[in-house]
């Protein structure tokens, strides 16, 4: 691979393909490029480790130069992380927030099945908790926002595993239910593979969603910690949007279909928000 050649392979998703909002209208439009720069990297780094195309070594191989591109080892290779590079320079942000990211990319790129939720709560810590704790750092948000933060990331990262459990196993053989939850259950793998959930498979599901639902709990502390005004009710309409997922998921069937939020959803968790702002 020669020096100019990118590794980066675009899906073709983009912002408005998540469940959340990425540096929506509410963040400070001098802060905008910042967030999107950084979406940017995440989202290719994404598209390299779940790539069906890519063998793993490859895979891992590409995110390496990635970051090296990202922390000035190398010049060329990759166009986001060379922009994000020049991102954190101005903002003067840990780039720990993106390496972070690599760790479990690199995971996705080798990891098929997790043993426990232990090991899934690991696997959060460096896939989901370094984007929340990357945006607080831009804004100047004191460490004390970094504990609810980091539950609301790994909940609105179980609840997308629990969105695209059909998914991921189809395209990627790769299952992030625990394995032990599973078995507690009396469900496996070849459940996944029907048209319906059974009845154990929604068990698991469900004692999922009740992890999520402590961790939901504790991240309702982000927004009252949250100075910023701004991203003071970004973080509340998140939070209330990961709850609402979280009931829809209690009810709706992700095997049968993709269960996500709708515009009604949205509205009632803008509105909800609006009593964090003094």
């Amino acid at each position: 691979m020669s020096a100019a050649t990118s590794v980066e392979e675009w899906s073709g998703k983009d912002r408005g393909d998540e469940n959340f909002p990425v540096g929506s209208l509410l963040i400070a439009p001098r802060l905008r490029p910042h967030v999107h720069a950084y979406y940017a990297f995440a989202r290719n780094a994404d598209d390299i480790a779940d790539s069906p195309a890519l063998a793993p070594e490859d895979k891992v191989a590409r995110l390496d130069v990635m970051e090296d591109v990202l922390l000035g080892r190398r010049e060329d290779g990759s166009p986001s992380a060379t922009k994000l590079r020049a991102s954190l320079a101005i903002t003067g942000v840990d780039p720990v927030h993106a390496t972070d990211l690599l760790i479990a990319f690199r995971d996705d790129a080798t990891k098929l099945r997790y043993a426990s939720l232990a090991e899934l709560m690991a696997y959060c810590r460096h896939s989901a908790a370094p984007v929340g704790r990357y945006v607080l750092s831009l804004h100047g948000e004191a460490a004390d926002t970094w504990p609810p933060s980091d539950a609301l990331c790994a909940a609105l990262q179980i609840l997308n595993h629990l969105q695209d459990i059909r998914r991921d196993l189809d395209t990627l053989d790769r299952c992030y239910l625990p394995a032990d939850l599973l078995a507690a259950h009396g469900s496996g793998i070849d459940d996944i593979r029907g048209r319906a959930e059974t009845p154990g498979l929604r068990r698991v599901i469900a004692a999922l969603l009740d992890h999520c639902d402590t961790l939901a709990a504790t991240a309702e502390d982000l927004p009252r910690r949250t100075r910023d005004r701004r991203l003071r009710l970004e973080t509340a309409v998140i939070t209330g949007l990961a709850r609402r997922l979280a009931r829809r998921l209690r009810t709706g069937d992700p095997i049968a279909t993709r269960v996500k939020l709708t515009k009604v959803d949205a509205i009632g968790a803008v509105l909800s928000a609006l009593r964090y702002l003094p």
